[in-house]
């Protein structure tokens, strides 16, 4: 009995497990290659098309249940008569392995984060984000937090209020007895410049803070179009020298932020470089959450061993133009 050809039913749906949708989001249909003996089918971008992430200091659990039932057909186009369909779930997020990493890597499933330290605002409330599946409990200096799994995409990915002036958060497995992670947080006191929070979508398709403590500098770069014009008047041949002959159109402007981290860690490495490969990134500034571009196209890693100390200078760009052009 050797295998023809699968159809693949892919159903991606929010909620819990079992209100998946009556219709597949796709239905693939795809032969054996005669010198192979199995079928791939590659389902990641196709999952992906449905986590749109959106972010307005809400920190929301973006999170997609994904059914793929999968029927064989031997080499006379039947469905085989044993253990066939088969069927697959999995929980999806918009997040991404290394290729050192190899094939389908599993990503975390407790803390959100790949850092061990953290940056915190004094005086200022911190969000962390936890894998509900993986986690047992949460210990923030001596506060628990019990962590409960309702099946529910929304609360799939939590994210736990860190109370402001805290110094360490540690995670437990399920069976609330083994540490997994411990996460040192510095409470940056600031007196002088003025900080700013950078969110970004992790490597585990979780959002993550990192707070940009030092100098702040703003440039506003313009672009425009001219072109001359005629400025005689018909009636009486002449011009006034009030008018221009060059005339401004098309104008508007971008405005970047370059941001300092102020002395950090070599363990905020990982944090920098994930910031750099993010695809959503937003600012808190004056008082909303607007979207940025990282503005650099390279990272040369700080080490203590060469720099001594370490400060991360990265600029930043508002995705959006100065002058509303939406139309």
């Amino acid at each position: 009995m050797a295998l023809k050809r699968i159809q693949l039913e892919l159903y991606i749906y929010d909620g819990i497990y079992t209100t998946a949708p009556t219709t597949p989001n796709y239905e693939i249909l795809k032969s054996r290659i005669d010198t192979h003996n199995n079928i791939t089918i590659e389902i990641g971008e196709l999952v992906r098309d449905y986590l749109t992430l959106s972010f307005n200091d809400d920190y929301i659990s973006y999170t997609k249940w994904v059914k793929a039932i999968v029927t064989f057909f031997d080499t006379d186009d039947n469905p085989f008569t044993v253990d066939n369909p088969k069927e697959f779930t999995f929980i999806a997020t918009d997040g991404y392995g290394y290729f050192e990493d190899g094939t389908n890597p599993e990503l975390s499933r407790d803390a959100l984060i790949s850092s061990n330290n953290v940056y915190i605002l004094e005086d200022t409330v911190g969000k962390f984000p936890i894998f509900a599946e993986g986690v047992g409990k949460v210990i923030i200096d001596s506060a628990t937090t019990q962590i409960t799994d309702n099946g529910n995409t929304n609360q799939k990915i939590q994210y736990l209020t860190v109370p402001a002036n805290s110094s360490t958060i540690k995670v437990y497995a399920t069976d609330d007895s083994t540490l997994l992670k411990t996460i040192t947080i510095s409470n940056i006191c600031e007196p002088k410049q003025t900080p700013h929070k950078i969110t970004f979508a992790n490597k585990y398709g979780a959002f993550q803070d990192l707070y940009f403590f030092k100098k702040t500098t703003e440039l506003l770069s313009i672009s425009d179009e001219t072109f001359k014009r005629n400025i005689v008047t018909n009636t009486a041949s002449t011009y006034s020298t009030s008018e221009g002959q060059s005339t401004r159109y098309n104008v508007n402007g971008k405005t970047k932020l370059t941001l300092n981290t102020g002395f950090v860690k070599e363990d905020m490495n990982q944090t920098i470089e994930e910031l750099y490969l993010s695809e959503n990134v937003w600012i808190r500034y004056e008082n909303k959450t607007l979207p940025v571009l990282p503005g650099s196209k390279s990272l040369q890693f700080k080490t203590v061993l060469n720099d001594k100390l370490i400060n991360y200078t990265i600029d930043f760009a508002f995705a959006f133009d100065k002058i509303n052009n939406i139309r």
